[in-house]
């Protein structure tokens, strides 16, 4: 998807937010904060894959990443206006809902309890919406989603053909910003609101900045690859790639006005796949196999 700056034409309306003191939040402060939610996307999801869940693996689900944005752009080039109403009030019903599954069952610490801290999150980035605290609670719902979209799909997805489809989610997000077929539909959405002052969650608002859905969403779904092949270490390693990554992606901003974000994400999980390419991708918490000791002759007597 698409990360942007807000033009000044509408940071004086809608996006500058002023704290305390009428301070206002800068535009590196606002990226840096959506690019380390990405980073930490990827450390939040747990691996998912029960017994029953064997009927639905397929390498079908290898497209959806892709998919997901390559539809997005042509139904959204069709029916502009009506696509993005018809996808914020799906992320309005939605994404609590995910979030509320990644609280209860699919992140790491997740328990049933926690699921209920939707509803304040919920209540909060809808009463304090244009405030700070107000969008912020908005990005944790829908990062929270995030997690367990990834984690439902790496469940199903096998590994590689899952690797494969974030690396093409992130090559049809390149030509289609470079393209310029892109921002006509995500500004249509990022500019949708729900009736009632209900809040946005179908990007993500911080700030100055905005980043697509896609965006955490592609972040999730490495951190379910992750959390499903390999153990604890590598998949926080691979929060940390991500998040510097991002970080390093963000100094582009002095040049350009819109950035793919899904290019750090697919960056990180090549390095990841280059600096393991002469090991197996064992499962998580699988010990590694005891080297074979060589046999001594026998001393002579």
């Amino acid at each position: 998807m698409l990360l942007a700056r807000v033009r000044s034409s509408h940071v004086q309306s809608q996006r500058v937010i002023r704290v305390y003191f009428d301070y206002v939040i800068p535009f590196w402060l606002s990226i840096g904060v959506l690019s380390l939610c990405q980073g930490l996307l990827v450390g939040l999801p747990d691996a998912w894959s029960p017994a029953w869940i064997v009927r639905l693996r397929s390498r079908l689900w290898a497209l959806v990443p892709a998919l997901s944005i390559v539809g997005f752009v042509a139904v959204g080039s069709l029916a502009e206006r009506g696509s993005a109403e018809t996808l914020t009030y799906i992320a309005l019903i939605g994404v609590p809902i995910l979030a509320a599954l990644a609280l209860g069952w699919f992140m790491r610490g997740a328990r049933p309890t926690l699921a209920l801290l939707t509803a304040p999150l919920f209540v909060l980035a809808w009463a304090d919406r244009g405030t700070l605290v107000g969008e912020g609670a908005g990005v944790l719902l829908s990062a929270l989603s995030c997690v367990a979209l990834g984690a439902l799909i790496a469940g199903v997805t096998p590994a590689r053909w899952l690797a494969v489809g974030i690396v093409a989610m992130a090559c049809a997000d390149t030509a289609l910003v470079v393209s310029d077929l892109l921002q006509a539909p995500n500004n249509a959405l990022n500019a949708a609101h729900p009736v009632g002052g209900l809040p946005r969650l179908q990007a993500e608002v911080f700030g100055s900045a905005v980043m697509g859905y896609g965006d955490m969403f592609v972040a999730g779904v490495l951190g379910g690859l992750l959390a499903a092949t390999t153990d604890r270490s590598r998949q926080l390693r691979g929060a940390l790639l991500v998040a510097l990554l991002a970080a390093a992606f963000d100094l582009l901003f002095f040049i350009v006005d819109e950035l793919p974000a899904t290019v750090p994400v697919a960056s990180a999980l090549l390095i990841l796949a280059g600096a393991s390419r002469h090991r197996r991708i064992r499962p998580a918490g699988a010990r590694p196999p005891r080297p074979v000791r060589a046999a001594r002759a026998p001393t002579p007597r």
